[in-house]
């Protein structure tokens, strides 16, 4: 699908038009410079690459440098392929947050806060084990029995437990877009998106 590459700002609230107080995300959106248009006929599949944020040269490996050079472009600290534009577009062309002029809902493509090593409770919403009294003792957050014993004598595979939490690739679908503000680079998206504030994220159409 067509779409961008954009940094979360953070979030604040709108009033709509009924006067509700909408809580939503702001996203600046671009604008993303054209470094690659791919081919059936030479890359196998048809898409066009965008490049966001300008990068330092020596912060940029020789590859990437001729890779963008070839371009016509700067380089650039992030690169992100997209298909079915309805635009035809060639190197260099600079693709804006007008691209979803029109556009009623987007899905949101980020990386999740980290939160390190967490429980079950906290990872799986587990309710803990036993009660409070009774001879209960520091157990509560515990996550129970994992199986049994004799048979089969092993941990079934995907058996929810303690471990990494978060610090993953998370898709969001239909989010409303609230507004586009082009003067500024900013999408206005209803409620939340992955990823913590200046984090970059990809917005689908």
């Amino acid at each position: 699908m067509p779409g961008l590459l954009g940094k979360k700002i953070g979030m604040t609230s709108v009033f709509s038009a009924d006067g509700k107080n909408v809580p939503c995300t702001v996203i600046e959106a671009g604008p993303c410079v054209v470094t690659q248009v791919k081919t059936v006929e030479k890359d196998g599949y048809a898409a066009i690459q965008l490049g966001f944020q300008d990068a330092k040269e020596k912060r940029t490996t020789k590859a990437l440098m001729g890779h963008f050079k070839k371009a016509g472009v700067t380089p650039k600290k992030h690169l992100a392929e997209f298909k079915e534009f309805e635009t035809e577009l060639n190197l260099g062309d600079t693709v804006s947050v007008e691209l979803f002029d029109g556009t009623e809902f987007v899905d949101v493509i980020g990386t999740s806060k980290g939160r390190g090593f967490q429980g079950v409770v906290k990872r799986h919403h587990f309710g803990g084990v036993g009660q409070s009294t009774h001879g209960q003792h520091n157990r509560a957050r515990k996550p129970g029995s994992i199986g049994a014993c004799s048979y089969p004598a092993k941990v079934f595979k995907g058996m929810r437990m303690g471990g990494q939490m978060g610090n993953q690739r998370v898709t969001v679908q239909n989010l409303r877009v609230l507004k586009v503000i082009p003067e500024h680079n900013l999408l206005l998206i209803k409620g939340s998106v992955p990823g913590w504030k200046n984090s970059i994220v990809l917005i689908e159409k």
